[in-house]
């Protein structure tokens, strides 16, 4: 059976001194039966606080139960992590104020980074990181607004494969680059950037990263695309409260969230400003996400019937519902089949973010666990070789 988050639980209590389940289960705050299924691979840590609780009981990072970035030879990674030394330096060369003389025009840079936006789009990283190091440092050669979208779109991409660190580097070099071109929808779109690449232990430092962002931004919310950036700083906001256990502002911030979408509606194009989508479509999927870490299983399923996520282009978006709905369904007693036809879509979708996906890989794992002791579906046995994971008869 393929690694998984339960093991890695297992084998950092186990250097702690031979901590006991009960033990590690006190500390945090969940019950000993519970350690005990994950450890064996029957059940899933799908939320972040739980995750952010075991792992400072443990005394290790979150990153390290989920171990990211893992091996960047895993064939689910090729392409993406063998640039990722490449843009490290690149952030580096850009953050120390070095310029290089830019090795394209404005109108083939330009091209160039739409190319790039398109990936992302399609969550294709193993094709998109690649592009990333020459970009980064041509668009520092012309700097503003340019190197903010570049800059945005290499922390997007490091966070996806892993790379939460150097993702919160490339997003403070947007950061930068949008305070200098004196953006407001770029200083929004890029300090929402720094609020997706905090750590996950770091919950109510994210939540007031976006709380500030708001309050700057209030003044300029006339315009469409600060509008629209101000309703994903909200959603970010709602998300990170409801991990610290700010039930009460996560409800504030989507309220907040939701009036705004409602008065903009989805983009046209189903993109919107930065390809953010953001509108009534993306408030009910970060509604479902939000609903999921809050272990209110039926309300995701109960949302996922009224939202549509093929509105947006994002692929990311469309897999995120199914990742969601899954869960929800093999947490709420349903049948793991149900459950396994949304994982099958999610993984349709994209094939390799799904293959890179901890808390999928788990469930996973998890449903082949629960399945041996009747039999496990083809079904199921094509998705675990997805993770290496060998089901023998």
């Amino acid at each position: 059976m393929a690694d998984s988050i339960g093991a890695r639980i297992r084998y950092w209590r186990l250097r702690r001194g031979g901590m006991t389940q009960t033990v590690l289960a006190g500390l945090a705050g969940v019950s000993q039966s519970y350690i005990s299924q994950v450890e064996a691979g029957r059940r899933v840590v799908d939320r972040r606080s739980t995750l952010v609780g075991i792992a400072a009981a443990l005394q290790v990072t979150v990153a390290d139960l989920l171990d990211q970035p893992g091996d960047p030879t895993d064939p689910a990674k090729a392409g993406a992590a063998d640039a990722v030394p490449a843009i490290w330096a690149a952030l580096i060369e850009i953050e120390e104020g070095e310029r290089r003389a830019p090795g394209r025009e404005v109108d083939e840079l330009t091209a160039a980074i739409e190319q790039s936006a398109g990936l992302r789009l399609r969550a294709d990283y193993a094709a998109m990181a690649p592009l990333l190091p020459g970009l980064l440092l041509d668009a520092a050669a012309y700097g503003g607004t340019v190197l903010a979208r570049v800059a945005y779109q290499a922390s997007a991409c490091l966070r996806h494969i892993g790379y939460r660190h150097l993702a919160r580097t490339a997003a403070k070099v947007a950061v930068t680059a949008a305070q200098e071109a004196e953006s407001p929808a770029w200083i929004g779109a890029t300090r929402f950037a720094c609020t997706q690449s905090l750590p996950m232990e770091a919950p109510e430092l994210a939540a007031r990263v976006a709380d500030r962002a708001l309050g700057d931004l209030q003044s300029t919310a006339a315009a469409q695309d600060v509008r629209q950036i101000l309703g994903q700083l909200h959603l970010a906001a709602a998300f990170t409260s409801a991990v610290a256990g700010r039930q009460d502002d996560a409800r504030s911030h989507l309220a907040e969230a939701s009036r705004e979408a409602a008065s903009l509606g989805d983009p046209n194009d189903g993109m919107g400003f930065n390809e953010c989508g953001f509108g009534p479509t993306n408030v009910g999927l970060w509604q479902m996400s939000i609903a999921a870490e809050s272990g209110e299983h039926g309300r995701v399923i109960e949302l996922a019937r009224t939202v549509r996520p093929e509105t947006l282009k994002a692929t990311i978006r469309h897999q995120s519902y199914w990742l969601d709905l899954g869960r929800a369904l093999a947490a709420s007693g349903r049948t793991d089949r149900e459950a396994l036809v949304a994982f099958i879509r999610a993984e349709r979708v994209a094939p390799a973010l799904f293959a890179m996906n901890p808390i999928a890989r788990d469930s996973v794992v998890a449903m082949v666990r629960r399945a041996q002791r009747r039999s496990v579906s083809e079904d199921l046995r094509v998705l675990a070789r997805r993770f290496g994971i060998e089901v023998h008869a």
